[in-house]
């Protein structure tokens, strides 16, 4: 890992220490029976018509800049499940793109689609930190793992009642994740270390998966024409930020793209 990813884990690493001095693991793991019912992630992209939408609620970006200055988290989540998104995608970094957990708490609390926290998640801490905020999934990014560390990690979320939506960029990291047996599979079509962009890279490494495995293309997706690439190419699932957040009318923007 180089350049920005890099300074994006450095940075979480502190984050992570920080709240286990606030909060340690144990009195974390005490709350976990008041958290509420977990929704089926993955269900909900097997039974949507393809490429399901899991829409992100993203006000930021490192790319990008501010990417919307009037962000009400809730009513754009509201806005997505209204106008036919499946799922959500809720970002919860705050020092790089200006999310936080509380805007996940408070979207689980007003939708009834599945949430999912997209996070930088490099300890078992951040996935405790998302059932117990309401996330029925949690993202696992490989380039940031090991191996060991994203075995771990992905069968924690499991064991608490998490999905995984397990991404990868680099197509050397195709065959780890593959052996996790993972049901969701993303590949990122932003290279997060320059924030290059081929919507073609997910397309390829397609290619390669299992039939069976569920599989998100992430990252471009501006277009009607984007999404028939996908559709074409059999792709079960898209996820979509910029595009929807940067638009006038986020409800139209979503259904001129489903469309």
């Amino acid at each position: 890992m180089i350049d920005m990813l890099q300074k994006i884990v450095d940075h979480k690493w502190t984050e992570i220490e920080a709240a286990k001095q606030n909060c340690p693991f144990e009195e974390l793991q005490a709350q976990l029976a008041d958290a509420p019912p977990v929704r089926d992630f993955y269900t909900a992209i097997r039974q949507a018509k393809a490429p399901a939408l899991i829409a992100e609620v993203k006000r930021a970006s490192p790319s990008a800049g501010l990417i919307r200055p009037d962000f009400s988290p809730v009513e754009i989540a509201t806005l997505y499940e209204k106008a036919g998104a499946t799922c959500l995608s809720v970002l919860t970094d705050e020092h790089f793109f200006q999310g936080h957990l509380d805007y996940l708490k408070q979207i689980r609390q007003q939708v009834s689609i599945p949430v999912m926290r997209k996070e930088f998640i490099l300890d078992r801490y951040q996935l405790l930190e998302a059932r117990i905020a309401g996330a029925d999934a949690a993202l696992l990014i490989a380039e940031c793992l090991d191996e060991a560390t994203l075995k771990d990690l992905y069968e924690y979320a499991h064991e608490i009642g998490l999905a995984t939506l397990v991404e990868l960029y680099e197509p050397e990291n195709l065959q780890r994740v593959l052996d996790l047996n993972a049901p969701l599979i993303g590949v990122n079509n932003r290279d997060l270390r320059n924030f290059t962009t081929d919507l073609q890279h997910c397309i390829r490494l397609h290619q390669k998966v299992p039939e069976q495995t569920l599989f998100v293309a992430e990252s471009g997706i501006h277009t009607p024409e984007h999404v028939q690439l996908l559709r074409d190419a059999q792709i079960d699932a898209m996820l979509v930020g910029e595009s929807l957040m940067r638009a006038d009318c986020i409800e139209t923007k979503v259904q001129e793209i489903l469309a």
